[in-house]
């Protein structure tokens, strides 16, 4: 293996998270929620292998042990200490878009490896209630954790409450060694290949029709750099996961 390879998850074993601590050689009762999928989606029947994690690190191969019409009884095996997780830091930072374009945004940087999703209601992006905030935030939340499902990570990248794009700024500490702070923009902005590497990164991203111009003087002002992708300018979705894919391929785990 290569000096970050890690080992690959099995596609053909099912992976579920249960929020609970799980120990070694212990039958489990799954959620009901769980139990659902693994029955009807997954199809799992006694004697099917699957994994599950609990998201402290690690995986605990398992085999069902017995349906019922809304439970699924499975017991584990020993604990194995494998983890997929990029040797680099980086949390998203996400101005919140129309909602198929957030659900991709969430997914698709959770499979690359972001250790965290932080949503920012932008002066352009779409109005949310507190309660439909939260609502959205929840859902998020179970994206990411399906996408880890999916990619074989055994760590869920926390998705925090909405917060408004100018108070996040300010609860932003100092930056500490080796962290860099950088902003997509389409213009003005420095090539990926010429900036200097990360030990740790917070890559802030904005809505459909991009931050408002008191915004961005705002984001200068609390440190972030200009970063450009090239000459042409993506769609909010598309920004952060090309970003996100250049940066694991320079310095990350790809």
């Amino acid at each position: 293996m290569g000096r970050h390879a890690q080992p690959r998850a099995s596609m053909a074993i099912p992976r579920i998270f249960h929020s609970a601590p799980l120990a070694s050689h212990q039958p489990l009762v799954l959620p009901q929620a769980a139990a659902r999928h693994a029955g009807g989606a997954l199809r799992l029947r006694p004697g099917d292998a699957l994994v599950l994690f609990d998201g402290t690190g690690g995986e605990y191969p398992a085999r069902v042990l017995r349906t019922g019409k809304r439970e699924m009884v499975v017991t584990l095996d020993g604990h194995r200490a494998v983890e997929r997780e990029s040797p680099l830091p980086v949390t998203l930072a996400q101005g919140i878009a129309g909602a198929e374009r957030m659900d991709f945004a969430v997914q698709k940087s959770s499979e690359l490896g972001v250790v965290a999703i932080q949503p920012l209601a932008c002066l352009r992006s779409p109005p949310l209630g507190a309660e439909r905030a939260t609502k959205k935030t929840e859902h998020w939340q179970r994206v990411a954790i399906s996408a880890c499902e999916q990619c074989g990570r055994n760590r869920i990248p926390g998705v925090p409450p909405v917060l408004p794009l100018r108070r996040w700024l300010t609860t932003l500490p100092p930056t500490a060694a080796g962290e860099q702070r950088w902003v997509l923009l389409p213009e003005g902005g420095q090539a990926l290949k010429h900036l200097p590497p990360p030990n740790r990164l917070l890559l802030l991203v904005g809505p459909e029709g991009g931050f408002a111009p008191e915004e961005a003087m705002d984001i200068t002002a609390a440190g972030f750099r200009p970063v450009a992708l090239g000459p042409r300018i993506l769609r909010t979705e598309t920004a952060g996961i090309a970003a996100l894919g250049a940066i694991q391929a320079l310095w990350g785990d790809l």
